[in-house]
């Protein structure tokens, strides 16, 4: 894997984890952007796709903890979805394009594409893609999936990559990152990795060759603590935030 420039917004910046969110705003929505970009912070927000292919910005796979609906989000369309009220405030899931139209350039992005073993997720890059194409602001992709970053590197090879990891958190990926030939793979311009698995050796060596090295998820000022001596750039949220 040959090693290119990352570019330097990727680590000046801070990010709001699922935006700026909290009681009454809530996570991924409309409102935690602009809370995020009224504190001059970079965003963080993650992509599932509805039943007729759209992607939106939000995290889970299924409707229940966010909507009060049930069952998974890709049994809604776009348009069923955005109907939708998140926690019960009048803030709504939104298409990529739509969170991309508000956003407009001024604050750079960090979209992660879920996955799962099993999931199409050349689908999924190929609709992202499709919706940044004419995207002028900084952004990168992100995924737990190493296929995502080869489909990128293949298909979209400007765009800025980056590998997400955790050893802690078994949620399809554990310690994936780290497997033999994860970041051949993957070609990342940078990994952002569990904060509760730093410091580590191969975190180490990827900062010594100046590779950036991102953290999430930063809740507490401890966790700040550690990020600030260990990692480039934070992902962080609530009690974590400076």
């Amino acid at each position: 894997m040959t090693a290119r420039p990352a570019p330097g917004w990727l680590t000046q910046w801070e990010f709001a984890h699922r935006g700026l969110h909290g009681p009454g705003v809530p996570e991924n929505s409309l409102a935690a952007a602009e809370g995020a970009m009224a504190r001059g912070m970079g965003i963080e927000c993650d992509i599932q796709m509805s039943g007729d292919g759209v992607p939106m910005v939000f995290h889970d796979w299924e409707l229940d903890r966010l909507t009060g609906e049930t069952g998974p989000v890709v049994s809604r369309s776009a348009d069923e979805l955005e109907a939708l009220r998140l926690l019960g405030t009048d803030q709504h899931p939104v298409r990529l394009a739509r969170f991309l139209d508000v956003v407009a350039g001024r604050v750079p992005l960090l979209i992660e594409i879920k996955s799962l073993p099993g999931f199409n997720i050349a689908a999924c890059c190929r609709a992202v893609s499709e919706v940044l194409a004419d995207y002028a602001g900084p952004f990168a992709v992100m995924s737990f999936d190493p296929r995502m970053g080869a489909w990128f590197f293949k298909h979209r090879s400007a765009y800025v990559r980056g590998l997400v990891g955790t050893d802690t958190y078994d949620g399809g990926f554990l310690s994936a990152w780290r497997a033999p030939g994860a970041l051949d793979q993957a070609h990342p311009d940078f990994l952002a990795l569990d904060i509760r698995d730093l410091p580590n050796a191969i975190a180490g060596l990827w900062r010594a060759d100046r590779r950036p090295l991102l953290s999430w998820t930063i809740r507490s000022p401890h966790l700040r603590s550690r990020a600030l001596r260990c990692v480039d750039a934070l992902i962080a949220e609530g009690d974590g935030l400076a």
